[in-house]
């Protein structure tokens, strides 16, 4: 079934303990595109670049059959740009240069041949790009998730709140659950965000896994543990795109299926940390992929005798 994603496709300059890179490409679209390819053969891109955003990355999005008719190139504009270091930890990071650049304004136009996308992934972007995107497709996907972060909660909590009402499926990492709810106990968070609109939840914990919450069914995921985290950017958009791209894969919605999706997103993103940036996505087998998943099932069978 076909997948819309839409979100920034950027320009990274990365440096963790474990080295640095020069500009390299990432953005929210491109994780979770690259990531969604591996399970849904039709997916569509909404973005938006500079005429310094080489042809050749454009051309490796339709190597993994990723659409671009949706990506909009501005002549003599430069792509968005963020240059960020982590810190010995890997979860706390300093930005060092925020260049919005074309991403400023952007504006979503839909191509006719998007318009019957069964799923739509509206990555983080303002709430109200998000909204656009929603109000420009002439029929309501079967399934809509956003991502989102602590910024638009700063700056633009009633278009954010306005956003959640519209959508399927919120996926924000545990801070920021607690500072939307204003619970610090995640299952009290849940249950007051799921009161503003979205039918499921999913609260994003890093290195110690990943929470559904739906109408009062609870699935928590594990993390994998890995002996080497190069670059942790991109990992929850890469998440998210695996996330809905199984869930296209499989085509019906419930509660147990996105408990699988939620396994094949964490064994995607547990891939996009092992390189910098989205070196690791580029030519993943399937074969790679199941032995991944089958990992982060071990991690949690047991018998109890």
């Amino acid at each position: 079934m076909s997948l819309l994603v839409i979100g920034s496709v950027a320009f990274d300059a990365i440096e963790t303990p474990f080295g640095k890179t020069d500009k390299i490409v990432g953005g929210a679209a491109t994780y979770a595109s690259l990531a969604a390819s591996y399970f849904c053969d039709s997916v569509k891109i909404v973005g938006v670049v500079g005429d310094d955003f080489p042809q050749d990355e454009i051309d490796d999005f339709g190597r993994h059959h990723i659409d671009t008719e949706g990506l909009q190139i501005i002549e003599g504009e430069k792509s968005f740009f963020w240059s960020g270091k982590y810190h010995n930890d890997m979860n706390s990071r300093d930005t060092l240069i925020t260049e919005l650049n074309v991403l400023g304004s952007f504006d979503p136009i839909i191509p006719e041949s998007y318009q019957d996308c069964e799923f739509l992934m509206l990555g983080n972007l303002s709430p109200q790009v998000q909204q656009t995107v929603i109000n420009r497709l002439k029929n309501r996907p079967k399934l809509v998730v956003m991502d989102t972060m602590n910024f638009w909660m700063d700056v633009a909590l009633d278009d954010l709140l306005a956003t959640i009402k519209m959508v399927d499926v919120l996926a924000i990492n545990d801070a920021e659950a607690r500072q939307l709810s204003g619970e610090f106990s995640l299952v009290k968070a849940a249950h007051k965000i799921l009161s503003m609109g979205p039918k499921y939840l999913i609260i994003k914990k890093g290195e110690h896994g990943a929470l559904l919450f739906s109408d009062g069914l609870i699935f928590s995921a594990p993390a994998l543990p890995l002996a080497e985290v190069f670059d942790p950017t991109g990992a929850g958009d890469t998440f998210a795109g695996g996330f809905i791209g199984y869930l296209a894969k499989v085509g019906t919605v419930n509660f147990n299926n996105m408990k699988n999706a939620i396994i094949y997103g964490s064994a995607l993103a547990s891939f996009c940390v092992e390189k910098f940036g989205t070196e690791k996505l580029r030519n993943l087998t399937q074969q790679e992929i199941a032995a991944r998943v089958q990992q982060f099932v071990s991690l949690s069978e047991f018998k109890i005798i």
